[in-house]
């Protein structure tokens, strides 16, 4: 049971770090100024959005968030 848990801790740090890189690579909401100005433009890009850089870190950010949560539990069950 040892080795399982140090593996399992493992697999924590490193979905924990992965989350935390994935979540400061996104870009913010709020576009300020610019946003409410130019708004047309965001339905454009809007359509394609899985397919963009952004969508692919927003998917990465959902699975590696629930990635470290079932671990999480996993671990807190485990002690």
């Amino acid at each position: 049971m040892g080795a399982f848990r140090i593996i399992l801790t493992i697999i924590l740090v490193i979905a924990e770090l992965f989350l935390i890189a994935v979540v400061l690579l996104q870009s913010g909401k709020s576009a300020g100024l610019s946003g409410s100005i130019s708004g047309g433009a965001e339905t454009f890009f809007g359509k394609n959005k899985a397919k963009s850089f952004e969508g692919k870190l927003e998917f990465l950010t959902k699975v590696s968030a629930a990635a470290f949560f079932i671990i999480a539990v996993l671990m807190a069950v485990l002690q």
